[in-house]
């Protein structure tokens, strides 16, 4: 497989073509950003531990029958995945009231919650990535209601299945963020990334942060968290 020219950028990988007009490679880089861009930092290995924690999700929701772009690693910071047409939409899971939503509805952070909520964003850093419902994604020509429905059935079962992954190895999921893509014959897969820098993960016993808040809030010790999550996950029985 031979890597081809950088086609995108974002704040924490870098994605190239291939030889193969189907595949890319997609470079997790130590880059960390928060607040949409305003704070920014280099977090050495921090791209290499993502890549490696993303790799052990993905094959662990492959077996549950959950598809993704991923299709193999490559070396400690590189990932082969399918080329995908992205929908321009986030879906965000949270299963404990923490970030954002605490702020915005003013409820305490760590609340636990009887249900699940899902909330659907617009893909858009200088608009700050607003809320959107489904009515507007539709209106805005993002997307379809046949699609939004296929997405947010495998976001259930997405998290379902990464809830008992992180209850396995003491880790309360919190929230998380993911995104979906369609192939070239039009199948809606999971997309991107699953990682300390788009999931919300605390130690179930002691409540210790173990993800990107450590940076955001100036808790230091961030790659420190990232490798506990990463052994945890290796070592799980």
């Amino acid at each position: 497989m031979q890597q081809l020219d950088l086609f995108y950028e974002g704040k924490a990988k870098k994605i190239y073509h291939t030889d193969d007009p189907d595949l890319i490679i997609i470079h997790f880089k130590d880059d960390a950003s928060a607040f949409n861009g305003i704070k920014k930092a280099k977090i050495k290995g921090k791209g290499i531990i993502n890549n490696e924690i993303t790799t052990i999700i993905f094959q662990d929701l492959a077996k549950e029958g959950i598809e993704s772009h991923f299709v193999k690693g490559l070396n400690e910071r590189d990932m082969l995945a399918k080329k995908l047409d992205i929908i321009p939409l986030e879906i965000v899971v949270r299963n404990v009231i923490s970030g954002s939503m605490s702020k915005r509805l003013n409820i305490k952070e760590g609340t636990t919650i009887p249900n699940t909520i899902y909330e659907l964003c617009l893909k858009n850093d200088k608009l700050g990535d607003p809320l959107l419902n489904r009515h507007h994604a539709v209106a805005l020509g993002l997307t379809t209601y046949e699609d939004l429905d296929e997405m947010f059935a495998q976001t259930v079962k997405i998290n379902n299945a990464l809830k008992k992954l992180f209850a396995n190895i003491n880790i309360t999921l919190v929230d998380f963020k993911i995104e979906f893509g369609k192939t070239k014959d039009g199948k809606i897969i999971l997309a991107d990334e699953i990682s300390p820098d788009s999931c919300r993960l605390w130690d179930s016993t002691t409540k210790e942060i173990l993800d990107k808040d450590r940076f955001r809030r100036d808790l230091g010790d961030v790659i420190q968290a990232y490798q506990q999550v990463l052994e945890r996950l290796k070592n799980r029985k």
